[in-house]
């Protein structure tokens, strides 16, 4: 069984209900796996087979979902990539992931054009109609006079019905999710079909998703948190997504009142926004059985206030993309413990070791480590990274950890120095190598630093050879090869950074200054 196959069944079962709701208008399951298959088979005569990339720039809309499933059902491996990164961010995932087909909304149109020639592996571009109530900059009716441009409604149309698809294997790759590297480079995290219908069917039976759930899908569907638990794991079982393009308090209020939602998934800074939101009542959220908070720690006080407030339980959990992504959940039948990321979720293992790989006993700190169904293959064209992060089958997260005796996890803190901006993750290093490059930064570090908004914001500190440049000139630059979410707060101009005896600079001791400020 895959998530393809899981569809089709869930067609069969729940015919007439509707699979997901957008701007207003409801889609049954019948026409989703129609509209699925005859993308597929468009796919198919554009000469997409099995094994070939196939790259989404789309935010939440139906085309994602569409596009997921339909270029998976032909066999093809998909990337999902965030379309509001950078053209150099974009560029380095198209061709490092050797995309041979990029689906599009054609608000990126001129930004695919100007990187056309630097995308030799992409040989189609198939771009989305901007949804209804959004501003397009072009007319998809006009894409022929662009040879590799076609319109998805063209593709769409070209297929048929024909149910005839090449046999997937539970390893075959289904989806590469590129993940912000330590070495400066993101990394592509290979999930099997096997992973994906693994951890969305667990999720699902965990989290005890039911026809008559309907989910509210606003976080972003290309991160692998939304992928999951608020994309894949309601189609396992006939629920409903509620599919929002961009989150914000108004909406999330609006749309679980009027389509009575049950389930709210999202990053501790919504659930701030939600809370802080002036208009906010209660009453709006009241259908709602459970919300689902990941993607970082959530503030004990933030969540016991929203929890207060409009009297829903929050279930936090923890995951990587590694993990396709979901290993913990703070159980629905048992203590929910404020703090904690919970519980093992079944047919997954998780343990705290220490350097030399032994298992920690409850109370002692140490690395967290999985294994199950879920672990990614391992990272493309990245055998070196695959090795030292897979190790006789134990995926090992990178993140301090520890275990009470009733086998509650919590997380301590990130042994390797990622910053988490918004449920993003950024890593010091990506931004490190932007400002090096600067020419007049002799030196540079980055560290995270609280932030009341967005949980933790970027901060950085440089050594310059030109007493003129300014706080606004670095941030304007790293602005031309950076994504906005990874994009320094704050700039401090020092004359040396602090070092150890072997010359390597000390983040920690940056951080240590910031917080005693």
């Amino acid at each position: 069984m895959n998530l393809i196959s899981q569809l089709k069944e869930s067609a069969n079962k729940f015919q007439q209900k509707p699979a997901y709701i957008f701007n207003g208008k409801e889609t049954s399951y019948a026409e989703l796996d129609a509209a699925v298959t005859m993308f597929a088979n468009g796919l198919k005569k554009l000469g997409i087979s099995k094994g070939d990339h196939v790259a989404l720039l789309l935010g939440n809309s139906p085309h994602f979902v569409i596009g997921l499933y339909g270029a998976l059902r032909v066999g093809a491996t998909v990337i999902p990539i965030n379309p509001i990164y950078t053209p150099d961010e974009i560029g380095y995932i198209i061709n490092n992931g050797d995309a041979k087909a990029v689906i599009a909304l054609d608000l990126l149109v001129p930004l695919l054009e100007g990187m056309n020639q630097h995308l030799p592996t992409v040989e189609h571009m198939i771009i989305c109609e901007t949804p209804q109530g959004a501003e397009s900059k072009t007319d998809v009716t006009q894409l022929s006079i662009y040879p590799k441009m076609k319109s998805f409604t063209n593709v769409l149309q070209a297929g048929d019905l024909s149910t005839d698809a090449p046999d997937l294997h539970d390893d075959d790759v289904a989806v590469i999710l590129y993940t912000s590297g330590t070495t400066g480079k993101p990394k592509g995290a290979m999930l099997t079909h096997k992973n994906l219908y693994s951890n969305a069917k667990d999720v699902a039976n965990y989290l005890r998703y039911t026809e008559s759930d309907r989910v509210v899908a606003t976080l972003p569907m290309f991160h692998v948190f939304c992928l999951t638990v608020s994309l894949n794991a309601p189609l396992m079982n006939g629920g409903t997504l509620i599919i929002v393009p961009k989150f914000s308090p108004a909406d999330i209020f609006q749309v679980t009142k009027n389509y009575e939602a049950t389930v709210f998934a999202g990053v501790p800074t919504m659930y701030n926004f939600l809370l802080q939101y002036p208009e906010g009542n209660p009453a709006d959220l009241k259908s709602l059985r459970l919300c689902i908070s990941g993607g970082a720690s959530m503030p004990v006080a933030l969540l016991k206030s929203f929890e207060q407030k409009f009297n829903v339980i929050i279930s936090e959990g923890y995951g990587l993309s590694e993990a396709s992504p979901v290993t913990c959940f703070n159980p629905l039948d048992r203590e929910r413990k404020a703090g904690s990321i919970g519980t093992t979720i079944v047919n997954v293992e998780n343990k705290i070791v220490n350097e030399l790989g032994e298992e920690l006993p409850p109370g002692e700190v140490g690395e967290l480590i999985v294994r199950g169904p879920n672990v990614m293959k391992g990272y493309y064209k990245m055998p070196e990274e695959t090795e030292h992060t897979i190790r006789d089958g134990w995926l090992f997260t990178g993140d301090l950890a520890k275990m009470d005796e009733e086998g509650y996890f919590y997380i301590v803190d990130r042994k390797k120095d990622m910053i988490i901006v918004g449920g993003y993750n950024v890593y010091p290093r990506e931004v490190e190598e932007v400002l090096y490059n600067h020419p007049n930064i002799v030196e540079a570090a980055v560290v995270g630093v609280p932030d009341p908004n967005v949980g933790e914001a970027v901060s950085c500190y440089v050594v310059v050879n030109d007493e003129t440049l300014t706080k606004e000139d670095i941030i304007s630059y790293c602005s031309q090869h950076l994504a906005k979410y990874k994009l320094p707060s704050f700039v401090e101009f020092l004359s040396e950074l602090p070092k150890n005896t072997t010359g390597k600079i000390l983040r920690r001791a940056l951080k240590g200054q910031v917080l005693q400020k």
